[in-house]
């Protein structure tokens, strides 16, 4: 019964402690997440997660939790230091709930809002009509912001860090909400990399739906009309391949769903291509996705079927990126040198794309999947400075509205749709806007820090009708 007592004290002491090193880590290591992308990540599957965040969480978390127990339970033993849980015990539980911002997440949970459900648009596919059907390369850029650009140009730096992309914006469609570089803004709703595919392809934001017993059934993630169903349903296939395992965050859920032919390093490793004594970082890296997809596309293309084929980098992903072998160190900060590096290895791939006989007929779309969570990296960064995500659409017709917007990711749904030769009637759809358009977005009508208060609250549409059905 003794060490009993003693255990469950010990147990006690480890807890209070991780709520301080757990926290500290947390924060320093991923930045400020919001309890959604917190819960969020609780419950969907972390296959394939790099082994550097097991040790960050190690090292910095855990360890540390167990020393400091160590110590208090030890000196607690002594008379003199009973009292001790009457001080540590509050401050462990204040600290825990300041910190990451429980108060905000419980309030916003509590508050319910109908701005969702006043503003959603059915997603009706009899309200689309294709008058062509131009391919589409969808590439997700890991972390790809606007500051990673010159300050003459946009962005936030002395040296541009992306000269390629931001040559590539400047000479053909890119939206901004400056009159320089620029994109779309940031939105707890959709900043980590799942949560904007959902936004980006479903015109959705990604929140837990708290109306049924539990939490969401992962398999059957999202099954309302997404950009792949509506593609398929007009004669195209759909495939979707990034480095990382698809399970991690359930984006293999969320694209199968959808008709799209997923592929990882799992399939890389079945496929023979590789093995996984060759696995690095995420997986695979960026140098060999470009391969693979270069594979893939030339295979692909000689079907009379028009196609989607979507892509994840993950070179760029924080703590400080994955630095390819033969990659130039022209900075000595490695996050700056990888970011530089990938710069160069997309702009080889939009060159080789520019070669092939189905270029012409292809929509090219690279945006950045959310804003960087490199801490490293953010801290330079001023925080008057706007943060959005790149974009730059390649083979349509520029439609001159593409300056001083503001816009969010919702808005890529419809805008995706209408580069590729779609017509929407009304030109909104879900929550987005095509910005092709006229049309005013949500965040033009009603404004930025409204959308986004709004975003944040519990809603009972979405609740009943968008979440994971």
């Amino acid at each position: 019964m003794k060490y009993l007592k003693m255990s469950l004290e010990y147990i006690l002491d480890f807890i209070l402690m991780l709520c301080f090193s757990g926290v500290i880590w947390s924060n320093s290591y991923y930045g400020h997440t919001t309890g959604d992308e917190k819960f969020f990540h609780l419950f969907v599957p972390l296959n394939g997660i790099s082994a550097e965040n097991y040790f960050g969480a190690f090292f910095y978390a855990i360890l540390p939790a167990l020393i400091l127990a160590t110590i208090i339970f030890i000196v607690r033993r002594r008379k003199f230091s009973k009292k001790i849980y009457f001080i540590l015990i509050p401050i462990s539980i204040i600290f825990a709930i300041y910190d990451l911002d429980l108060i905000p997440y419980i309030s916003n949970n509590i508050k319910t809002s109908k701005f969702i459900e006043e503003n959603y648009v059915v997603v009706d596919e009899d309200k689309i009509t294709f008058t062509e059907k131009k391919n589409l390369i969808y590439i997700y850029l890991e972390s790809m912001e606007n500051t990673y650009s010159s300050r003459e140009h946009g962005g936030f730096q002395e040296d541009n860090l992306i000269p390629n992309l931001t040559k590539l914006a400047e000479e053909n469609t890119s939206f901004s909400n400056t009159d320089k570089l620029g994109g779309a803004m940031y939105m707890e709703a959709y900043n980590f990399t799942v949560a904007s595919m959902l936004s980006q392809t479903a015109g959705i934001p990604l929140k837990i739906n708290y109306s049924k017993k539990g939490f969401p059934d992962f398999n059957n993630f999202y099954s309302g009309i997404a950009l792949g169903d509506i593609l398929y349903d007009n004669g195209y296939d759909n495939y979707i391949i990034m480095g990382s395992n698809s399970l991690y965050g359930a984006r293999k859920y969320l694209f199968e769903k959808h008709h799209y032919n997923v592929s990882d390093v799992e399939t890389a490793i079945k496929e023979g291509k590789m093995s996984r004594d060759d696995i690095v970082w995420w997986g695979y890296s960026d140098r060999d996705l470009f391969k693979y997809a270069k594979e893939d596309l030339e295979e692909i293309s000689k079907s009379d079927k028009p196609f989607n084929y979507t892509m994840l980098t993950a070179d760029t992903h924080f703590q400080d990126g994955y630095l390819e072998d033969d990659c130039k160190t022209k900075y000595d900060d490695q996050y700056m040198s990888v970011i530089n590096c990938s710069d160069k290895m997309i702009i080889d791939f939009i060159d080789w794309l520019k070669k092939q006989d189905f270029y012409d007929n292809t929509v090219v779309i690279l945006v950045g999947d959310h804003i960087t969570m490199d801490q490293g990296y953010t801290r330079t960064v001023d925080k008057n400075y706007v943060r959005t995500t790149y974009n730059t659409f390649l083979n349509v017709k520029d439609s001159g509205n593409t300056k001083n917007r503001k816009f969010t990711q919702l808005d890529m749904f419809p805008t995706t749709i209408s580069a590729i030769g779609g017509k929407i009637e009304g030109n909104r759809l879900a929550l987005g806007t095509n910005l092709f358009s006229s049309e005013k977005t949500l965040v033009e009508k009603y404004g930025y820090k409204y959308v986004r208060d709004q975003l944040n609250k519990r809603s009972e549409f979405y609740d009943t009708f968008l979440a994971h059905k």
